[in-house]
């Protein structure tokens, strides 16, 4: 379920990138925008984006971090730290 909302995020994303592209593209044909100022939008966008994808991918990894400690469900670390008591 968690993989199908990525996918679909993703898939909205490419959408309206897709759509803002389109109508940059349409106002450097009307003449209202220069191809320069088209470009710079779009490096913008997209650094705005992936600073927010990578601040959503925080979040995330750390709400399902709480999840995982409020459930007392065993972490990596946490069996590894066992494996290595038991050889004790």
């Amino acid at each position: 379920m968690l993989k199908d909302l990525i996918y679909i995020g993703l898939g909205g994303a490419l959408l309206a990138k897709e759509k803002v592209e389109q109508e940059l593209n349409e106002l450097v044909e009307k003449g209202r925008l220069n191809k320069e100022e088209a470009q710079k939008f779009i490096d913008k966008a997209k650094s705005k984006g992936e600073a927010e994808e990578e601040a959503a991918k925080a979040k995330l990894k750390e709400t399902i971090k709480e999840v995982l400690d409020e459930m007392g469900i065993a972490t990596k670390a946490d069996i590894e730290a066992l494996k290595n008591e038991l050889k004790k």
